[in-house]
């Protein structure tokens, strides 16, 4: 694949150091290791190795990749390595695509407690469906979903959401059968919708109670008690926004549809334009007008597209793509072996699974000459350039470690 004219790395190396400065004690530790990490991808400071080709000598460098999980360049391998894993969790059903959204008026909170409210949003979009799944009103059964935490808008504007993947359908609560939902229905988004606000409400207001928001800039008057009352009162009667989309067209949609979202940053490569004094330009879909339409370019200062860019940098550890129900880590190969016998389809997932073992098992594909096509051998490596790091915690002494950390708050 042949590089982008333009990367989000090449708008750092030009104008990152300028907006560090004039941002200096307001960018967090995170923010500022994307930054770093991105602008060095694949460049000789993360060091490489020098290939070259037995059959016609050609010689190329290839230099190591960040692997950041922000990066626009390192997302094609992480996303085709965890779908080798997902391929084996396929079942023959159809599978739909769900959205649970944070209100706007929320979004700027939710900016300031991350780690809080991002985390709020997953799991109460997960009890949602689970609970209004197992209610014999709706369906009866147990189900499994995918959950994916998005935090931009099409312009990279904050806007936090998840996209679920969810069978159409689920296990009986005793086991012992696979019940299927009607056929293009899922569950009914209003149902959903108003448990779902009731929910995150619920447990935003706990987290209040437990002291574990914070509150800056437009926030601040909410640190009152009466007003946080007050919003939490206004939005209980707002209402809130889930999103059913039509089923897949089969299990190869919901590949292809996953390898476009799960690993996905605010923006990719691919949709920036140019870039000269004047801003960045960039490709955009404006949703609020018909599908015909909705291509747009937007051009924004330097300043404002790294500060949009960094928006939707993750608190470190957070897990953005989860899984609940039957495809929960503790119970997912059990639920599925139980899943597939009820579905009659064990000898397709057999082949299916072994295929993937057998993926898992060759990793080491060989780099490939352009020039002739035959694999490339590693000649020489190159050793990156080693950045002076700060000494361990355990030797910072108790005031200069709480010192620390409110720098990188």
């Amino acid at each position: 694949m042949s590089r982008p004219k333009l990367e989000v790395a090449d708008v750092f190396r030009a104008f990152g150091q300028p907006y560090r400065d004039e941002h200096a004690g307001h960018l967090s530790l995170q923010q500022h290791k994307v930054m770093s990490a991105i602008e060095h991808c694949r460049t000789s400071v993360l060091g490489g190795h020098v290939l070259q080709c037995p059959e016609c000598e050609h010689v190329q460098v290839a230099y190591n990749s960040c692997l950041n999980r922000h990066c626009p360049k390192c997302q094609a391998s992480s996303a085709k390595r965890w779908l080798e894993a997902r391929q084996t969790e396929l079942l023959p059903v159809e599978y739909y695509h769900l959205v649970f959204s944070l209100p706007s008026e929320l979004a700027e909170l939710a900016y300031y407690n991350k780690d809080v409210m991002y985390g709020i949003l997953m799991k109460t979009a997960a009890k949602t469906l689970l609970t209004i799944a197992a209610d014999k009103k709706h369906l009866g059964a147990q189900v499994g979903v995918t959950f994916v935490l998005h935090t931009w808008g099409s312009a990279m504007t904050h806007h936090p959401h998840v996209h679920g993947i969810v069978p159409g359908g689920g296990l009986s609560l005793d086991g012992k059968q696979w019940l299927s939902c009607k056929k293009g229905f899922f569950l009914p988004v209003r149902v959903l919708s108003r448990l779902f606000r009731r929910l995150y409400l619920a447990r935003l207001s706990e987290a209040y109670q437990q002291g574990k928001l914070h509150f800056f800039a437009n926030t601040k008057t909410l640190a009152d008690e009466h007003e946080f009352s007050a919003c939490l009162t206004k939005h209980r009667k707002m209402e809130w926004i889930v999103y059913a989309k039509r089923p897949f067209a089969g299990p190869d949609a919901v590949l292809r549809y996953l390898a476009r979202y799960t690993h996905r940053v605010a923006i990719a490569n691919s949709r920036l334009v140019s870039m000269d004094n004047d801003g960045v330009s960039f490709r955009w879909k404006n949703y609020r007008v018909k599908a015909q339409c909705r291509q747009r370019v937007m051009q924004l200062e330097h300043d404002e597209f790294i500060r949009r860019f960094l928006l939707h940098v993750l608190p470190s550890g957070f897990h953005r793509i989860r899984h609940y129900g039957l495809v929960a880590n503790a119970g997912r190969k059990r639920n599925l072996q139980q899943a597939r016998r009820l579905l009659n389809v064990p000898a397709l997932e057999a082949s299916v699974q072994e295929a993937a073992e057998v993926a898992k098992l060759d990793r080491t594909d060989p780099f490939i000459c352009p020039k002739c096509h035959a694999p490339m051998v590693i000649i020489e490596l190159l050793v990156g350039i080693n950045y002076p790091r700060a000494p361990p915690e355990k030797l910072i002494n108790p005031v200069e470690r709480i010192a620390l950390k409110k720098m990188t708050v």
